[in-house]
């Protein structure tokens, strides 16, 4: 090959090569020209993860350019977000309580709004001394990882139906150095618990209504149906959770659910059903003043 030829063929492929700006800033066009939530977050992520930086690293180096290979990486990922994956289903990565939770298909995806249920069972368990605390429908762990990592003296009991599930909880568990405090048991709600007695139950439970799932936003529906599923009136766990919950609390202790922000009638009324084992019923809302979360106490 003529030596001008190749020296200018080199410069050409060099030209082509994107900075990691101008490739983050692409894919945050093409995420939000797609209406994408969040595309400017998402596309920074998503380039930490094909880099396998933090984000200061990514911040300070976003000048240099991009190695081809990386690059064609990244911009595949950004077409699976474009089509309906959500990134934790990428990069396996998401932040809850502070903390870092692997995630896949298999569970669903911690929220933000969760964080005021284990906020609040912080603050109980803090107030009664507690030195048992059970979560159902564990999922991912993030409830009964973040409670363990926050309340060194109390033990966690965390249950699911999904052996998957549990497979993910455990490997967070290790991760975030909580495993010797929490027990996983596969278990449909109480079916395989000792009927041992524990001073709070939370539950984050199945609650989306089966008809409004086909209503979901398309990177939601790409979560466990399992997850999402509450029964044809959303009702279907608090309803089992409630009748048999009494069961499994010490006296005075406290059962704590997060709701859908339109379910806290249905499940205080749910509740006030079985007055005879619970009082003291409250609700709290999220940042978005949305009810997300029923506390009560076993009499």
């Amino acid at each position: 090959m003529n030596p001008f030829l190749f020296v200018l063929l080199l410069k050409q492929e060099r030209d082509d090569i994107m900075l990691i700006s101008e490739a983050m800033e692409k894919g945050r066009i093409e995420l939000k020209s797609n209406n994408i939530e969040l595309p400017k977050l998402k596309s920074r992520l998503l380039m930490q993860y094909v880099l396998g930086q933090n984000r200061q690293y990514v911040i300070v180096h976003d000048d240099e350019k991009l190695e081809k290979n990386m690059e064609e990486k990244y911009f595949a990922n950004i077409k699976k977000i474009k089509e309906g994956t959500p990134i934790e289903h990428i990069t396996h990565q998401k932040e809850f309580m502070k903390l870092n939770f692997y995630v896949d298909s298999d569970v669903l995806i911690p929220r933000q709004d969760t964080e005021i249920l284990v906020e609040e069972v912080i603050d109980i368990a803090r107030q009664i001394n507690a030195k048992r605390i059970l979560d159902l429908c564990t999922g991912s762990g993030a409830i009964a990882v973040s409670l363990a990592k926050y309340l060194p003296n109390v033990e966690v009991t965390a249950s699911d139906i999904s052996k998957n599930a549990l497979e993910i909880a455990n490997k967070n568990a290790i991760a975030n150095e909580v495993k010797d405090r929490v027990n996983f048991i596969q278990s449909d709600l109480f079916e395989n618990i000792i009927p041992e007695k524990y001073d709070i139950i939370v539950s984050n439970p199945p609650y989306i209504k089966r008809k409004e799932i086909k209503k979901l936003d398309i990177q939601v529906k790409k979560e466990p149906n399992i997850a999402l599923d509450g029964g044809i009136d959303g009702l279907d766990f608090y309803k089992s959770i409630i009748s048999d919950a009494y069961l499994y609390l010490k006296y005075g202790g406290y059962l704590c659910f997060e709701i859908g922000f339109d379910q806290r009638k249905e499940v205080q009324n749910l509740i006030e059903q079985n007055s005879e084992y619970y009082k003291h019923t409250y609700s709290k809302k999220d940042l978005y003043d949305k009810d997300r979360i029923v506390v009560t106490r076993l009499l």
